[in-house]
Parts: C-alpha cells; structure tokens; sequence
C-alpha cells in the first residue's frame, strides 16, 4: 500500500462522532508533532556523528550509490508503511513510524549538510517556517471546506511515478533537474498534504492515527525537502 492509499476495517474517521473523530485527529497531529521533533533531534544527532562524514563519502562514491541509498530508502519507506498499517499490534505500528522517522533523518543528512556548508545559516530554518506556513494553509483549506479530496489519490500516484523516473534519470545521465523541478515537486508535495489531511478527516479508521502520521509526515518531509532544495538553487543562481 503506497501513501496514496488507505485502507481500513474500521468505521472511517467521517462516520465518528463528534468526540471521538476528535479525539482521533488529535491522536494523528500529536503523533505527527511528535515525529518531527523526534527527525530535528536525530537529525542533530546525526550532524555531529561519524554518520555525516560515512553518507557524504557513498554518495560520493558515484552514481551507483546515489541510486542504491535511493531505492535503499524507497524499499523500507515501503516496509515502514506497511508496518504502521498493521491492525493488529500498535507495538508493529509505532516501529514503522520510527523506522520512517530513522530513514528520513538519514536521507535528510547530505542536503542538511550541502545547505549548511553552501547556502548560509539561515536557509534550513527559513524551509522550515516556509514549510510549516504552507502546511497551516493547506491544513486550514482541508478542515474548514471539509471536502473529500480521494480523487487526489489517483493523479498523485501517477505523477508520482513520473516524478521517481525524471530523478532517476537525472542521476543517471547526470543532468540537473533545476528550479522548475523543485517547484512542481512543492506543488505535488502541497497536494500530498491536503489528500493526506483529507483522509484524517473522512478515510482513516479510528485506530490507524499511526499509519495517518505517517503518511502525512511523509507529505511533510517530501515538502521541507523541495522548499530547501529552492531556497538552495535561488541563492546560488
């Protein structure tokens, strides 16, 4: 199951009532919270470990690599959701979030330490808050016209497809992919955001607010990646 499907032998979240949906999506957003800060702090971790220096040196050691820590991390990303998905034991649940949360922070660490080193100090932060204004503004869009954004399913995997076979290209016949690629990716990343939102509010079983944190902390991530990536390329165009 991808993050663009849900699946539940549950009442959805929509036919709750009242006080449980809510309690439901408060479970989900105290999840989320809790993932990044659980990534800020691994991420941190990471920067000044031994850690840093070993990822910088595999992908740097070619184009093989770049594709293999790529797939590395699509292959258990994919376990990690199937694990947050298990009804059947929170214990499997809440290891896949982590297992996510782990993957991502080791992902994040080659373009945390590029912007760091090249961009100045203040672009990460920057990301951030830019990341965090557009995740309160689709959020807001979601919960007040409460419309059931399913269809977005569809579109966003296919796009999303596309979007793995540009970049593998791009790896492989070593051609940047640009700022008009960081910007689409923004806008596919937003649309991730409000179908995940869309799914807390009408998709999701009253006990799957793990594997709904998840998916939303991926749209996240994949959104804060792409806002820096821009940040980054604007500065150094």
């Amino acid at each position: 199951m991808s993050n663009f499907e849900v699946q539940s032998g549950y009442p959805v979240a929509a036919d709750l009532n009242a006080g449980d949906r809510a309690a439901f999506i408060s479970r989900t957003y105290a999840h989320l919270a809790g993932s990044v800060l659980a990534f800020i702090a691994l991420e941190f971790v990471l920067l000044h470990s031994p850690a840093a220096g070993l990822m910088a040196a595999a992908l740097g050691a070619g184009k093989v690599a770049i594709l293999v820590v790529m797939f590395a991390f699509m292959g258990i990303s994919w376990l990690a959701q199937k694990m947050a998905d298990d009804s059947a034991s929170p214990a499997v649940q809440y290891a896949g979030l982590g297992l996510y949360i782990v993957a991502e922070a080791f992902f994040f660490l080659p373009l945390i330490m590029m912007a760091a080193a090249f961009a100045g100090p203040n672009v990460i932060p920057m990301a951030a808050a830019i990341t965090g204004a557009m995740f309160l503004g689709i959020t807001f869009v979601a919960f007040t016209t409460k419309k059931d954004f399913s269809f977005l399913g569809g579109i966003l995997k296919i796009a999303g497809f596309v979007a793995m076979g540009i970049i593998v290209a791009s790896i492989a016949f070593g051609f940047d992919l640009g700022l008009l690629f960081s910007g689409v990716m923004v806008v596919f990343a937003s649309a991730a955001i409000l179908y995940s939102t869309s799914n807390i509010m009408h998709r999701y079983g009253p006990t799957q607010h793990v594997a709904a944190a998840l998916a939303l902390f991926a749209s996240v991530m994949l959104l804060f990646w792409y806002v820096l990536r821009l940040l980054m390329g604007s500065r150094r165009n």
